[in-house]
């Protein structure tokens, strides 16, 4: 496992240009057991991987936001929609609502989230490593390489595999 996420940069950095080429030959010959490899070395690197001790993504970028998560998070902390967006949130030049800065405003110094129950969909799904149809989110995947170690680890097994 990488000690440091310093080293998780500069390795994601160094294997960048072999990573995409390894993900567009993925994405067109999508190999039928690609989303059950990549299941399963998602399960092995969170057996060994404790978000906790890490948080990165927490501490470096940002969800997306949808109506519902704007919503039910609001509802949380007891808030009105609208306050919470002013509060917390901006629209990107994708036009989705995202936070106003990183960390996560609700990421605790012990780096737990302090409204995990009503989190985001998109925190929820992180690293997005255990979808169906894993060649439609490679492109994801290889952003991810520089924030989740797990993700970096995944994606070096997985190229043993092809």
């Amino acid at each position: 496992m990488l000690d440091r996420l310093n080293d998780l940069q500069q390795l994601a950095r160094e294997k960048e240009p072999e990573n995409k080429k390894f993900f567009q030959v993925l994405k067109k010959k999508r190999p039928s057991d690609l989303d059950t490899n990549f299941h399963n070395l998602h399960e092995e690197a969170f057996s060994e991987i404790d978000c906790l001790e890490c948080a990165n993504c927490c501490k470096t970028t940002s969800p997306i936001f949808y109506v519902k998560d704007i919503d039910r998070l609001a509802k949380q902390l007891k808030m009105k929609s609208s306050d919470f967006i002013d509060k917390y949130l901006h629209i990107d030049e994708d036009g989705d609502y995202v936070l106003n800065s990183a960390p996560c405003a609700f990421l605790g110094p012990d780096n737990y989230c302090m409204v995990y129950e009503s989190r985001p969909d998109a925190c929820r799904e992180y690293p997005h490593t255990n979808r169906r149809k894993m060649y439609q989110v490679l492109d994801l995947a290889l952003k991810n390489t520089f924030i989740c170690p797990a993700v970096y680890s995944m994606v070096e097994k997985l190229k043993k595999l092809y």
